[in-house]
């Protein structure tokens, strides 16, 4: 195991008889020593030095008992991917205390009187995972709600709506298979579980999980959103989504839709030809880069979660250029408003 730099300085500082010895000198100072009796002397030192090294990892672990929490409350983690989609929450936030841990920040408070910790899980696939991961070891997390904004992929929908998508499911968790004729791709025998339709050499696979509640490896695709939480979203009536910020306005009132699929992967999707193949094979109203790798640890955990997310753009499929530039704020404050009233509701 390697030091770190306290350890090591603590044993330069105190060293054992042995160290800085040459080979040598650790012989002659064990000359005359039974052979049994050096072999318990050189089975103690190294219990005491792994001794030293346990008390060193276990203070600076995370871990999930109570000495490496920071807060005992229990709360409701709130999080998005970067700081516009968090900004109104955290003015809501009332008696805020801020922690770092990794140089990611969590404010913990109340909103609409409920204990939360908030933070930025970061955009992507890992660094959502992470820091969904981070915020369960370190806080006592009751529930995960993440608001945000996403690319819209169902025809139906337009940008400044909301969904709350009953799943998740990691749609660029794929086979990328080899071509073994002008425009045919195959997987390899040993792949079974590429099922769903292709794009090109693109085969959507399901991805391995486990969890407390079932240690045995399983391959899952769709990672579904708490049910309770779920109907709770089904009830938000009347909150006031806008359509228009900064002298930019939507050609129509958006909406909350509940119900449905999303999808999320590694990749900025703005592309009209797989935005529709992402609505044919799997049926979703949106897509983002976080929220299937939040079901994913929320899942592993044994921990609910539901998220809200409001159209920023339509991944491609709008006329000229992405939209996410103009429609981002509306869409980021119309995410919160409805997870607002969500956590209003929420008993």
């Amino acid at each position: 195991m390697k030091p770190t730099p306290r350890l090591r300085a603590l044993r330069v500082a105190s060293p054992t008889p042995l160290q800085g010895a040459t080979p040598a000198a650790r012989q002659s100072r064990f000359r005359g020593v039974p052979r049994t009796v050096r072999d318990v002397l050189a089975a103690a030192v190294l219990g005491l030095s792994l001794t030293g090294c346990v008390g060193v990892y276990k203070g600076g672990a995370v871990g999930t008992n109570s000495s490496t929490r920071l807060d005992d409350t229990p709360r409701i983690a709130v999080l998005s991917a970067f700081e516009p989609e968090l900004k109104l929450l955290l003015t809501r936030l009332q008696g805020p205390v801020k922690h770092s841990v990794n140089g990611v920040e969590f404010t913990t408070g109340t909103l609409e009187g409920k204990p939360v910790v908030l933070f930025l899980s970061g955009i992507s696939m890992t660094n959502a995972t992470m820091n969904t991961q981070l915020v369960l070891d370190r806080f006592r997390v009751t529930n995960i709600v993440f608001s945000g904004i996403a690319g819209g992929v169902n025809p139906s929908l337009h940008v400044g709506d909301v969904t709350v998508p009953a799943q998740w499911g990691q749609y660029l968790e794929v086979l990328m298979a080899r071509e073994t004729a002008p425009g045919k791709y195959s997987a390899p025998p040993f792949i079974t579980d590429a099922t769903l339709p292709n794009f090109g050499m693109m085969f959507p696979r399901p991805v391995e999980v486990r969890s407390a509640a079932r240690p045995e490896i399983a391959r899952k695709f769709w990672f579904e959103a708490d049910p309770k939480m779920l109907e709770a979203a089904r009830g938000i009536r009347h909150v006031d989504l806008a359509n228009c910020s900064a002298g930019k306005c939507l050609p129509r009132k958006p909406q909350l839709v509940v119900g449905g699929n999303g999808v999320s992967g590694q990749a900025f999707m703005d592309n009209k030809a797989y935005r529709e193949y992402t609505y044919k094979t799997f049926q979703a109203n949106v897509l983002d880069m976080e929220t299937a790798a939040v079901g994913m640890v929320a899942y592993s955990n044994g921990v609910p979660y539901i998220a809200f997310r409001s159209l920023s753009d339509l991944a491609g499929g709008g006329d000229g250029e992405n939209e996410m530039g103009t429609f981002m704020g509306i869409a980021a404050d119309n995410s919160a408003k409805v997870m607002l009233a969500f956590l209003a509701a929420w008993k």
